[in-house]
């Protein structure tokens, strides 16, 4: 009988942990998206809530068992605060600097940043620290790999419901209940009324949120509906705070000197039949190519809450016409497999307002704005077709950039037609006699390099770090010194495990540069940057399945396959596998991405089974995770494909300190331990 209770009580801690671990990646990811939403501009800076998480979960994991309990009484609390903060004093941040482009006409709002930024970022470690902390308590009761599976599991299950919930596009209730639910069952009966007031304050904000008029949520955006009173049918569209787009009628639209027309105007001898509309959004663009007798109009757009409010409300009903064609997806995407031919393409204003979740500076347009996606499009155009774009370009030096790249592909002057301060239409016809200039473009100075695919960064001036986001990573850095110091953490019991915190850090950076390699081949879409985090888990996983079954491993050989796999993702080329069909580059992306991962955590795992002490190692780890999202931002200067160098000299620092420690592959393997040896029987 003691026998079976112990495994009932054995099996309650798993589950248990898979629910506190999904917990903790499911309301890491609802910061994320949902902080971004309401202060701007945190959607340009997603990875700041996710270093807070990473500085909170690392010390819930370093403070000793013993110690902290009044964090896993009090756990709901800080979240609650950071809810109703941000609700009842929402915050517009202007940023401005001469080194990068912020798109917004906000005015400043709130507390000032100094005040806010620092709240939120410490709010979020707190709360992650607490969720960290049961996690940690839990963690420690079982052997360590299978703790670590079950934290695997867990961490799969919260990113599988966040993918649903976004699919679903369920409001930010729905995403405060789930939380409020797998926390309250973690709290247990004791803890029943302590976690439901705060809990309940929490979904009762987000509640407000969801039921204000014209609120509603993409996979990528909190939108905001208003009708303009001033304009018959229009109506005007905020994402994230910040306006966005504008629905307006046919004639609105195509009144004289509109810069929607002029893509039809400097191309008059252009036929215009079959046109291409990357970012149609609400579907303006899509209703005059329509007035110009198009007879095919494939319509892509990567958001379809913007496509939906434009198939509803749009006074020309655009997306009602059966030449239309819509295609939900990224613009990058979408030119990398069609193998159509357009009269025109028209690249229509697409600035996202956020960031790919996961990499510190790629937003979900950036890939369509680099020199190699500027030639897909002449590619996908007829002889005697057109490339058109059109922004609020802000700067003289962002037209300059771009008009760069298209007067290099097209290799002539291109016109430009200029609207007000900051806005501009670029056409580039086949040949100058495909195009109709009143003015062509001259540059204002000297022109900037070109955007590229492993330089993914049109609205970064200079290949260097601004310092805007220097201070942040110094003060974010000196924040994290000084939070390990007053919780207690003593840093000599985790200096043993510099191994693990520096291959925290470097598979922090090889996630990333997976994230981005995979948003290049297939698009940034939101559903495959899920698929990508739930691979990589995925494949975290197989390694701990594989190490469980071996009773020791042959370490030199897992870091020359470890450092073998790095140098073929480093030596092979991304156009190499752009230029694959869908299956060869899906086949191709998944082994250059997944087979260094699972061999660096075939290493991880059998240092974290034979390690003294399992919890405090993993927390060392999350810390040099947090320290891997800082050095994500080398890439600007680097471009993305060298950060697999520095991921190489993170790994070979982990291996030289595993050998000092006495793990290495030099040195007598220690004995495994009993419960170690107990997951291998079958």
């Amino acid at each position: 009988m003691k026998r079976i209770g112990t495994r009932q009580a054995d099996y309650s801690v798993r589950w248990r942990l898979l629910l506190a671990s999904a917990t903790m990646l499911f309301v890491e990811l609802a910061l994320i998206r949902w902080a971004g939403a309401n202060v701007v501009h945190l959607s340009y800076f997603s990875n700041f809530i996710l270093l807070g998480s990473f500085l909170g979960i690392g010390i819930g994991f370093l403070i000793p068992a013993a110690r902290g309990q009044w964090l896993t009484r009090w756990a709901p609390v800080p979240l609650a605060l950071l809810v109703i903060f941000v609700r009842e004093f929402p915050v517009q941040v202007r940023q401005s600097s001469g080194q990068v482009i912020y798109f917004t006409a906000v005015k400043t709002t709130g507390f000032p940043e100094w005040v806010t930024l620092p709240a939120i970022f410490l709010l979020t470690a707190v709360i992650m620290a607490a969720i960290g902390k049961i996690t940690a308590d839990l963690f420690r009761r079982l052997p360590s790999l299978d703790a670590y599976r079950y934290d695997l599991l867990g961490s799969i299950t919260g990113s599988v419901c966040f993918a649903v919930v976004s699919w679903l596009r369920a409001p930010s209730v729905v995403w405060g209940v789930l939380a409020a639910a797998g926390l309250l069952i973690l709290g247990g009966r004791r803890n029943t009324l302590r976690y439901g007031v705060p809990l309940t304050a929490m979904v009762a904000a987000l509640f407000v949120e969801t039921t204000t008029a014209g609120v509603s949520w993409s996979p990528y955006y909190k939108i905001q509906l208003t009708p303009v009173t001033s304009v018959a049918g229009g109506y005007r569209i905020s994402a994230n705070g910040v306006p966005h787009q504008s629905i307006a009628p046919l004639r609105e639209l195509m009144r004289k000197n509109s810069p929607y027309r002029q893509p039809y105007d400097r191309t008059p001898g252009n036929p215009h039949k079959r046109v291409l509309v990357i970012g149609a959004g609400n579907g303006n663009d899509v209703a005059v190519a329509l007035a110009h007798g198009a007879q095919r109009v494939d319509a892509v757009e990567i958001d379809p809450r913007l496509q939906q409010i434009g198939a509803q409300l749009h006074p020309a009903k655009p997306y009602d016409d059966s030449r239309v064609h819509v295609h939900i997806t990224d613009g990058r995407a979408f030119l990398e497999r069609t193998n159509a031919r357009y009269d025109l393409v028209v690249l229509a204003l697409p600035d996202s307002l956020t960031l790919v979740a996961g990499a510190s500076n790629l937003r979900l347009e950036s890939y369509l704005f680099t020199q190699q996606a500027f030639e897909a499009a002449r590619d996908h155009l007829a002889p005697h077709g057109a490339f058109a774009m059109y922004n609020y370009y802000r700067t003289s030096w962002l037209v300059d950039r771009l008009a760069g790249s298209l007067d290099d592909i097209y290799g002539h002057a291109l016109c430009m037609t200029t609207f007000g301060k900051n806005a501009a239409v670029l056409v580039a016809g086949m040949t100058t006699a495909d195009q109709s200039c009143r003015q062509i473009w001259q540059p204002s100075g000297a022109v900037p390099e070109a955007a590229s695919d492993d330089h993914p960064f049109p609205y970064l001036l200079h290949r260097d770090i601004p310092t805007l986001y220097l201070g942040a990573l110094g003060a974010i850095l000196l924040v994290t010194l000084l939070a390990t110091r007053l919780t207690g953490v003593r840093f000599r019991s985790t200096v043993h495990y510099t191994d693990m915190f520096l291959m925290g850090a470097a598979f922090m950076l090889l996630e990333t540069k997976n994230v981005i390699g995979f948003a290049l081949y297939f698009g940034t879409t939101w559903l495959v940057n899920a698929l990508v985090f739930i691979g990589v888990l995925l494949a975290v996983l197989a390694a701990v399945e594989v190490r469980r079954r071996l009773r020791r491993v042959n370490q030199l050989l897992l870091q020359l396959l470890l450092f073998g796999t790095l140098a073929v993702a480093w030596l092979v080329p991304a156009h190499t596998v752009l230029s694959l069909p869908f299956t060869g580059r899906l086949a191709a992306a998944i082994a250059l991405a997944f087979a260094p991962i699972f061999c660096a955590n075939l290493i991880f795992s059998d240092r974290l089974a034979l390690a003294a002490d399992p919890t405090s190692a993993f927390g060392a780890n999350l810390l040099g995770a947090l320290t891997g999202g800082a050095l994500e931002y080398l890439a600007l200067v680097t471009g993305y494909q060298a950060l697999l160098l520095v991921v190489a000299l993170l790994y070979l620092g982990a291996c030289v300190a595993m050998r000092v420690a006495g793990r290495g592959p030099g040195a007598q393997a220690p004995p495994v331990p009993d419960e170690t040896v107990a997951l291998n029987r079958p």
